[in-house]
């Protein structure tokens, strides 16, 4: 069975996109199986960029098939911020909370809520082989947040047509229709040939 590394420390991510992958013959892991692995500096200015770069060194560090991906909220009114600082928006020794009161703080007295959360995904070999994929979702950002579930921007970020809040979806509502269960949905098309 082949094995394939998530490179990620964010545990609720690493679960999300265990999910999405539950139905292929190959063993997903990570830093929950024991694997230590150095922090990759995030310096890009495109998702693409870091998500390339963070799946690269990875799979050379480990000399594992490695996937990781870079995402983000990216407002209209704010022109597209956070964008790729979402994790940090606030500064770099922050968390979730303190991200999402900024942006709310950011929003104050603007009417166009309009927001998308893109993703890319890249898959890399250690010999240097790398591909990537963009899934993207549209919705709404709402001060009051709502929901427990997912992390992140997700209980404000309102998602229309379930009317829920990402962080009221579901694990399988959100593998469905997030940025992230887009993308790689798109991968998944590629798994099986890449992994030869």
């Amino acid at each position: 069975m082949k094995k394939i590394f998530l490179a990620t420390k964010n545990k609720k991510k690493i679960e999300e996109i265990k999910t999405i992958l539950s139905n292929y013959n190959i063993e997903i892991i990570s830093i929950n199986d024991g694997y230590d692995i150095p922090e990759v500096k995030e310096d890009g200015l495109t998702f693409m960029y870091n998500s390339q770069k963070k799946a690269l060194e990875i799979a050379k560090y480990l000399n594992i098939i490695t996937i990781a991906d870079d995402s983000g909220l990216c407002v209209e009114a704010l022109n597209g911020e956070p964008g790729v600082y979402s994790a940090r928006y606030a500064g770099e020794d922050t968390d979730d909370k303190k991200n999402n009161e900024k942006l709310i703080k950011n929003l104050k007295k603007i009417d166009n809520r309009n927001a998308k959360f893109v993703c890319v995904v890249s898959i890399a070999k250690p010999d240097g082989t790398v591909k990537s994929y963009t899934g993207e979702v549209i919705g709404e950002i709402i001060d009051i947040p709502r929901g427990t579930n997912g992390f992140g921007y997700d209980p404000h970020f309102y998602y229309e047509p379930f009317d829920k809040t990402f962080a009221e979806l579901t694990k399988e509502e959100k593998s469905k229709i997030s940025h992230r269960g887009n993308a790689l949905k798109l991968l998944k098309k590629d798994l099986v040939d890449f992994i030869k």
